[in-house]
């Protein structure tokens, strides 16, 4: 039997929340999104790359998200000593180069699981939290802000990969 993505509920935050509530919430509406355009497709077509030579797909954005998500709550904010995803040595694209549908699903899993890391090194700290990176002192505000921006703009992709495979567009 071939796995598929299961169907995800997109939550609904409030507009006029108090900012820490307000970020978070778009940071999940996000999240949520992109499994949200992945639901119904099988590992096969997850692992589809859209437009060749380009190596995008909808479980390269997976595994690329997963990759940000602890590279930027977990290693940079909490300085938490943890592995690098996706054979780091082969270079930054290795996450959308090395996709395997047989790791679907173990991948997919692994996005929420990462999820819940970030969220727990997020966790009682204040927006105004600094830690460097890169030489350079920067927030959790500037996380938060950052990775809505990356969500935003690979569910865009994630829109037009979708629609190539089966024509499903928009939301």
């Amino acid at each position: 039997m071939t796995w598929t993505a299961p169907e995800v509920e997109r939550p609904s935050g409030s507009l006029v929340a108090p900012e820490r509530d307000l970020l978070a919430g778009y940071l999940d509406f996000y999240r949520a999104t992109l499994l949200y355009k992945c639901a119904g497709l099988t590992a096969e077509q997850l692992a589809v790359r859209s437009a060749p030579p380009s190596t995008l797909s909808l479980l390269g954005l997976i595994r690329h998200l997963t990759k940000v998500e602890r590279i930027w709550f977990r290693i940079h904010f909490a300085e938490v000593p943890a592995e690098p995803l996706f054979a780091p040595e082969l270079g930054k694209d290795a996450d959308f180069e090395l996709i395997d549908p047989a790791r679907a699903q173990a991948e997919y899993e692994g996005l929420i699981a990462e999820w819940k890391l970030s969220d727990e090194a997020a966790a009682g700290h204040d927006l105004d939290d600094r830690f460097t990176f890169a030489g350079t002192e920067s927030t959790l505000r500037m996380i938060y802000i950052h990775l809505i921006g990356e969500y935003a703009r690979h569910c865009g992709h994630a829109d037009l990969v979708r629609e190539h495979l089966d024509g499903t567009t928009g939301a």
